[in-house]
């Protein structure tokens, strides 16, 4: 679609038409444009065109044209020294459109140029050099973009698989090529985005490839270029390179008297030493430098270069010049070398990557190559075009962790797959010595995730694809393993290691964009505190925004008490301690704020001191202000942020602050001649200002209050901007008061109901009427107002209203002896009576010398009180003590079920009443054994409705199993569909029968609340509900025999045995047992079937179980009830 339209000699025009009309769309200016040299780019964007400027008439331009015919740029072909005379053949796109490859033919040879388009600025990224006789040609592989397919018209093809490497280097500096020149910015300084830069280095022709060397306070730099030189470069300490700003450094190449070859792979092993893959034989090597030098060398070999300088390295300058290389090394290499990395755990060692992803160890001067002895399974599954060794710490000892990524974009680990999705990936290190720390790994779905190298040696992480994925339900929850990168199809291309703990990204425009992820931050920090740098982590936390809390959370703030001193003095900034001060908060943020961080991993804290505090802000702002009095000289803005620490405490010491500006007002009102003095504070009125602005103005007033000094008051209402009419009224009616009762008005505001009772009873006698309202409205002050009275008969006074006080409470008891205290008997008798206590009644009778007409009128009353509150055997006692009603009492112990004693009363004093005792112990011997059969019954209809109910719910279950569903799923109304005969069983009506033997056992009235609290706690149980089976359990365990109706039903056996009624004595035991036997053994049994998938009738046989439980568990407590006479063999 693109066209040359000839309007003359030397002029033409670029005319574009509709593909399906024909008809012209547009036509650009007028240019000198070379014939047939016009390339569209693949996506259409762009047009590129080469043409020669009227001002230039040695060098053409490719320039490049939008649809329109508009030019949009354009860039010089010839711009090093050695481009004299150049001409351009042809232009060709890459599939991808990222790339525009040229032949440029100069003066003695032709070569394939790269050009690369990144932030409005075209690159030349590669130049191979081929004879012009070879008559060199090209082309772009159609499915894959960084194929570069070349032949000569000797027959040679060859096929160049570019790839894109990073520019930054492990110390955050950027080494950029363009064509002849490298473009150096180290990033650790400023984040300059490229085209700029900080300076530049300019070589003798195009550079090809690079090798930087940072450790041991050495930086080199090894450059190969497109004639086959070799050039070097030392730099001086980076902390001198701000002064190279702007500069331009021409390097020499380097004296090599042997043949290099081309080189493919490059790499420092040490400081004097590189490792390269170098290729012999091809046609353009004749084009080298090097090539002068006769070889019979064909293919590739790895090869060891020595590097020396003959110049003495001047500190502060670049050194440009004076290097020699010379070959020591060659071996033949049959298989190609895809990578080869630095092993830093080595000396002097490396790692190379061959095709298949095998993987082996180099060793310095040792001239061979060898396996990994250490894992020999280290192989990648693929191909790894980008492989980086990670210098890693594994339980103190250094291990190289071997990272590869493939052109699918999986990450390996050692071998192992960690990521199927991987993009890019960086190395991170928060210490100085090398040691990663941390993997920086971002995703195709522009997630960028960090990755603790523990975490991957411990194998925490999910291997593989499923933990790099994230799908929009995880996205939507808290997860800060992450970072969602907002650049689409962005980069990682460095990072900055230690404190900085920043990730460089390069986005698809071509501009640097710096993040700092959280994880590496908190990560930073926690690393700073265990070095004690108190001020490095403060300005990290500020720069970042994080609370401040972490620096006292993750040091341990029991530890940080001991270094508060420390902080206050690396800090050094009091506007910067105010600020943390005011951040204080009780609470511990990694547990809370930062939860979903990782501090396990640092051992929970980086110091940890137990103490038995446990107040941390209280603590806290008490060490800083300690180390603020004992280190920083006095000053205005100290005293502020010491007020800063009160304020802040908790709770906040707003007294304290107070008597500090009151001290400074004291001092400016006596004007004194001490003017040091003066200057080191600030003024009151600041001061309170500052606290004003720092605390509520309402709580600062009363505080002042509560220092009883009415003109500090006065100036802090003023100051908080209240309204004099408000509170000018009320401090000069307090000035005209005594000063107790100033005092106690003062703390009557503001409810200190302590001291204000302390201040009316300082004021006298008078206002002993205001002291007894004050301590009825507070009734916690009858303790201290009995302390501070003396006088007798206002003790007296206090100790009745106590005693009336509590009456009103229901504290009966508690009143009674109050009230005898203050010898008010009729109450205290009053007090007993109500409680139900007959023994006090009588006691304060006594006291009160009442008649034996009056005692015995007292005792018939109480008898009857007692009687009527369900306590027969308490109303037994007193008939037969006071009252001396024999038979009344027999009747009472006869109702109170306390069989033994009412006999023992019936022989000492009548016959009749023995009579009375026998035929009431038969009667509620056969209604206990009517009853008790009546429970074994039910035991058995229960057991027999659990029975069946667990079976059908078995085999409900095993059939949702054997169809795939899930019990949850069912309905609870359907979940138990067994039926049964439910008539008799009053665990399904309103349960009006008495379910249990204790109940039986005793007709008392605490015996039935006792059965009604058990019947409410039980309640009903609904037929086929969900519930069922376990209300079944519940209320076979209910009926089970308590300890009062034990001891009832065993009083009954004796009396009866006394009685000489043996037979009726031995049938009730017998009942008894089997019922509490068939309660127990059901128990047993349901508990047994509850735990089991299957119920057996064979195994879980109620007549087994009961045969068990009458063998083992009659000569238990349980079973202590019962007389050894009648027990059966």
């Amino acid at each position: 679609m693109g066209e040359v339209y000839e309007s003359g000699c030397m002029s033409k025009k670029i005319k574009i038409w509709e593909s399906d009309s024909g008809a012209l769309q547009s036509s650009s200016e007028t240019k000198d444009f070379t014939q047939g040299i016009l390339e569209w780019m693949p996506s259409g964007a762009k047009i590129a065109a080469v043409y020669k400027r009227k001002s230039d008439d040695v060098s053409p331009s490719i320039a490049f044209f939008e649809r329109n015919g508009l030019e949009r740029s354009s860039f010089k072909i010839g711009e090093s020294a050695g481009d004299a005379m150049v001409s351009c053949k042809t232009l060709k796109w890459n599939s991808a459109s990222d790339l525009l490859a040229g032949v440029v033919s100069c003066e003695t040879y032709d070569a394939i140029r790269v050009w690369f388009f990144s932030n409005n600025h075209w690159y030349l990224k590669q130049e191979i050099r081929y004879p012009r006789e070879d008559g060199v040609t090209f082309m772009w592989d159609p499915t894959k973009p960084l194929q570069l397919i070349c032949w000569t018209l000797s027959g040679q093809v060859t096929v160049r698989n570019f790839m894109w490497l990073t520019a930054v280097m492990e110390d955050s500096t950027a080494f950029v090529i363009d064509n002849n020149k490298i473009l150096v910015t180290p990033l650790s300084l400023s984040l300059v985005p490229p085209p700029m830069y900080l300076f530049s280095l300019s070589f003798s022709s195009a550079v090809r490839g690079m090798a930087y060397y940072s450790r041991n306070s050495k930086n080199c730099l090894a450059v190969f270029l497109s004639d086959g030189s070799l050039s070097f470069v030392e730099f001086p300490a980076p902390n001198t390179w701000e002064d190279l700003e702007g500069k331009v450094f021409n390097v020499e190449i380097s004296d090599c008297k042997t043949a290099l070859g081309s080189f493919v792979h490059l790499l420092w092993l040490d400081v004097h030493s590189l490792l390269c893959v170098s290729a012999y034989g091809s046609s353009h090597n004749k084009c080298l430098s090097s090539g002068a030098y006769e070889t019979d060398l064909h293919g590739s070999y790895l090869q060891e270069v020595e590097v020396v300088c003959y110049e003495d390295h001047v500190p502060d300058q670049v050194t440009c010049s004076g290097f020699k290389a010379s070959v020591t090394f060659q071996t033949l290499l049959e298989s190609p070398v895809m990578a080869l990395a630095w092993n830093p755990s080595k000396r002097d060692s490396a790692f190379l990557e061959f095709e298949g992803g095998k993987v082996l160890g180099y060793a310095s001067r040792s001239g061979i190559m060898e396996t990994r002895t250490s894992d020999d399974s280290v192989c990648f599954s693929s191909t790894c075009p980008w492989v980086r060794v990670a210098q890693v710490d594994a339980g103190g000892v250094h291990k190289p962790l071997i990272c590869g990524l493939d052109d699918m974009g999986k990450l390996y680990i050692n071998g192992k797959s960690l990521c199927n999705n991987c993009s890019s990936f960086s190395l991170y290190s928060e210490l100085a010595n090398e040691v990663v720390t941390h993997l920086i790994i971002l995703t195709k779905q522009d997630f960028l995730f960090i990755v603790d190298t523990k975490d991957v040696l411990q194998g925490d992480l999910a291997l593989g694809n499923v933990y790099f994925v994230i799908d929009g339900r995880r996205r939507d929850e808290e997860n800060m393993s992450y970072v969602n990168i907002w650049e689409r199809g962005a980069k990682v291309v460095g990072v900055l290691n230690g404190d900085e703990a920043a990730v460089v990204l390069q986005t698809m425009r071509g501009n640097l964009e710096c993040v700092y992820p959280r994880k590496l931050v908190l990560s930073s920090i926690t690393n700073v505190l265990a070095q004690q740098r108190f001020k490095d982590a403060f300005n990290l936390v500020r720069r970042h925004r994080i609370d401040f809390n972490v620096i006292v959370d993750l040091y341990g703030w029991q530890a940080f008490l001991q270094s508060a001193v420390e902080f206050v003095e690396q800090v050094n900034n009091l506007s910067h301690v105010t600020e943390f001060v005011c951040a204080m908060k009780n609470e511990d943020v990694t547990e809370t704020l930062y939860k979903n961080f990782s501090f396990s991993k640092k051992g929970d804290k980086v110091f940890q001191v137990k103490d038995g505090c446990s107040n941390k802000v209280s603590s806290v702002l008490q060490a800083i202000r300690k180390a603020l009095e004992e280190r920083i000289p006095e000053s205005p803005s100290r005293e502020l942020c010491i007020l800063t620490t009160l304020a802040r405490s908790d709770p906040p010491a707003i007294e304290e602050s107070l008597l500090r500006i009151k001290s400074v007002r004291e001092m400016e009102l006596q004007n004194s001649s001490d003017d040091i003095r003066k200057k080191s504070c600030p003024s009151a009125e600041e001061a309170l200002k500052h606290l004003l602005w720092l605390l509520d103005s309402e709580a600062v007033f009363e505080a002042a209050l509560g220092l009883y000094d009415l003109n500090l008051a006065a100036i802090v209402a003023l100051n908080s901007q209240r309204d004099p009419k408000e509170f000018l009224p009320y401090l000069q009616e307090l000035e005209k008061m005594p000063e107790s009762l100033m005092h106690f008005n003062i703390d009557i505001k503001l409810k200190r109901f302590d001291s204000a009772l302390r201040s009316i009873v300082s004021a006298g006698d008078g206002y002993f009427s205001d002291c007894m309202n004050l301590i009825k409205k507070n009734p916690q002050l009858f303790p201290l107002g009995l302390q501070l009275i003396t006088d007798p008969e206002k003790k007296q006074a206090v100790l009745e209203a106590w005693a009336d006080h509590l009456i009103d409470e229901k504290r009966f008891e508690d009143a009674a002896t109050t009230y005898l205290c203050c010898c008010k008997l009729e109450k205290a008798s009053k007090a007993y009576r109500e409680c139900g206590d007959w023994s006090g009644v009588l006691r304060v009778g006594a006291l009160m010398k009442l008649s034996k007409d009056e005692i015995l009128k007292l005792a018939y009353e109480l008898c009857e009180e007692v009687n009527a509150l369900g306590k027969p055997a308490e109303a037994a006692k007193i008939a037969l003590e006071y009252c001396k009603d024999i038979s009344g009492g027999i009747s009472l112990l006869i109702n109170a079920r306390e069989w033994e004693e009412a006999l023992r009363v019936a022989f000492l004093h009548t016959a009749d009443g023995i009579i009375s005792v026998k035929s009431s112990a038969l009667e509620c011997a056969s209604g206990l054994l009517s009853e008790f059969r009546e429970s074994i019954e039910k035991v058995g209809k229960y057991l027999t409705r659990y029975l069946a109910v667990r079976q059908r719910r078995l085999l409900l279950a095993a059939k949702l199993k054997s169809e795939e569903r899930s019990v949850v799923d069912l309905d609870e109304d359907t979940a138990s569909e067994a039926s049964s005969n439910l008539s008799g069983m009053s665990a399904y009506t309103l349960g009006t029968r008495r379910g249990s033997a204790a109940s039986v056992s005793s007709s008392t009235a605490t015996s039935r609340a006792r059965d009604l609290r058990r019947q409410r706690k039980s309640g009903k149980i609904r037929a086929g509900s969900a519930g069922e089976e376990m209300a079944l359990v519940d209320h076979l365990k209910g009926m089970r025999m308590t300890d009062g109706g034990k001891r009832e039903l065993k009083s009954l056996l004796i009396c009866l045995v006394t009685l000489g009624e043996t037979e009726s004595a031995q049938k009730l035991q017998q009942t008894a047992e089997n019922f509490q036997v068939s309660q127990i053994a059901a128990v047993e049994l349901a508990n047994d079937t509850m735990s089991s998938e299957s119920v057996d009738e064979e195994v879980y046989s109620f007549e087994r179980y009961a045969q068990k439980t009458r063998s083992t568990a009659r000569d238990s407590d349980t079973f202590s009830w019962m007389l050894k006479v009648f027990v059966s063999p």
